[in-house]
């Protein structure tokens, strides 16, 4: 197995480090999640990275239509198919402590198993494989997610959530991004 390229040359930004630029990105990160994630420290050093992805997770948080359990579902889904560990911590904290995902369909994803509820599946199923197909699922795959009783504005939601995740997602393959502290009990082997 190849060893994958890493960002070596650079570090991570804090507040106090911060251009003027990186300043007010991290400084509005910080005042919407109460602290600056490991994450964000990272991509804020191209200032558009993380501005392009807080706005990419804030449209999908606040204008998808998808509960907020059904949110963390896609998220999950495009971490786990990135293979992006830190991102499976977090999103599996989020949907612990916060969204309200059933402990049995974390369980489920987190082990791939099959989830036991049909509607997340679809959706978990669907998201998986817009992504690991470049944005082109099978018919079957999205006749299934549509008889869940998703729509075709919700396919485009989805594909909002893939663009955020892959900013997030390559990014920290890039940094090899250190789980936070509050996420590392989520950690996925």
């Amino acid at each position: 197995m190849s060893q994958h390229f890493v960002a070596s040359k650079l570090s991570s930004i804090s507040l106090a480090t911060a251009d003027p630029v990186q300043q007010e990105v991290l400084a509005a990160a910080q005042k919407q999640v109460g602290f600056i994630p490991n994450m964000y420290a990272n991509m804020v050093n191209v200032p558009g990275v993380l501005s392009t992805y807080l706005h990419g997770y804030n449209a999908f948080r606040q204008h998808s239509g998808f509960s907020p359990a059904e949110q963390e579902v896609v998220f999950l889904a495009i971490s786990q198919q990135n293979g992006c560990h830190y991102c499976m911590a977090a999103h599996s904290m989020l949907a612990d402590k916060m969204s309200g995902v059933p402990a049995p369909v974390l369980a489920a994803i987190r082990a791939h198993q099959p989830i036991p509820d049909a509607r997340l599946q679809a959706l978990f199923a669907f998201a998986q494989e817009l992504v690991r197909t470049g944005g082109k699922p099978e018919a079957a795959t999205g006749a299934t997610f549509l008889a869940a009783g998703f729509t075709e504005r919700d396919a485009l939601q989805v594909i909002l959530a893939a663009a955020a995740k892959t900013l997030s997602n390559y990014s920290n393959h890039l940094f090899e991004t250190v789980v936070d502290e509050r996420f590392a009990a989520y950690q996925v082997a």
